[in-house]
């Protein structure tokens, strides 16, 4: 097993926890559901992967909760597109990229008395459309065509978990194998909140943070700071953890408690550094 090699999305909402990292740690870029299938074979030490991914392999993993994607409500980059309202909707396309929002999607809208047809097709937004009346798409691709294309977002998933649940919306966890060297996983985790905590609260690496997110993807340096400041985010609490359970047991239909990481040590890391 790899224990100098941290896997992250491939999307700017990681951007926070990587920059700036320690360069003894490699880090493994990838779309949300392959990190799963890199964490399992043990390619990586940690890795944030989606939450419907842990719920699958709870023998296997288990779940850090002081850091991942999360959002208050709107994240801005898990969006539900479309050309007629949601009610009207006879199939929706869905990414193959992560497997948390094609989870949650279909739990949302059967929430709401809807059931469409799934298809899985690769996150193109004009061909999910040519074939569906709805498309999912996620990460800097969904931010992208919401800019382009406002009158086109239907829904934002997290917007839609908050108002049916009254929770924050957890979308991708950092987990480890069950198995890992706990000295090497505290050691990734603390390099991981040591760059979120100086992107917390140095104006001026805050700043530098926005400004590559920017450029790599071609956001304005205003979008991105939106972004950041109020949609996603990466600080974990007591309050996510809980949403977490929710996630795993109502939507995924897990059995028993989410393997947490933290139950092996003296207190889970969220509460660890809330006292600290």
């Amino acid at each position: 097993m790899r224990t100098d090699v941290i896997g992250r999305v491939s999307f700017a909402n990681c951007d926070p926890l990587f920059h700036g990292l320690d360069p003894k740690w490699k880090v493994l870029p990838a779309p949300p559901s392959w990190l799963t299938g890199h964490l399992l074979r043990g390619e990586c030490l940690i890795a944030p992967i989606p939450m419907a991914d842990l719920a699958r392999n709870a023998d296997t993993l288990c779940a850090i909760d002081s850091i991942g994607i999360a959002s208050d409500g709107g994240v801005g980059s898990v969006l539900l597109f479309g050309d007629c309202p949601v009610e009207e909707m006879r199939d929706i396309a869905v990414p193959t990229d992560s497997s948390t929002s094609r989870t949650l999607l279909p739990w949302l809208l059967s929430e709401r008395g809807f059931r469409p047809r799934l298809i899985e097709m690769g996150p193109n937004l004009e061909s999910m459309l040519e074939r569906c009346d709805g498309a999912l798409l996620i990460g800097d691709r969904a931010i992208h065509h919401a800019h382009l294309q406002p009158d086109l977002v239907r829904m934002d998933l997290g917007d839609e978990w908050l108002d049916i649940t009254e929770m924050p919306m957890v979308f991708g966890v950092f987990c480890a194998r069950q198995d890992a060297d706990n000295t090497a996983v505290s050691d990734a985790i603390s390099d991981l909140e040591s760059a979120l905590s100086r992107f917390e609260n140095e104006p001026l690496f805050r700043q530098e943070v926005i400004a590559r997110s920017a450029k790599v993807t071609r956001f304005s340096v205003g979008r991105m700071e939106t972004y950041f400041g109020s949609e996603v985010r990466n600080r974990l609490t007591p309050k996510d953890r809980a949403s977490m359970q929710r996630f795993a047991t109502d939507v995924c239909g897990l059995e028993g408690e989410v393997p947490w990481w933290g139950d092996n040590q003296s207190e889970p890391v969220s509460r660890r550094n809330a006292a600290s």
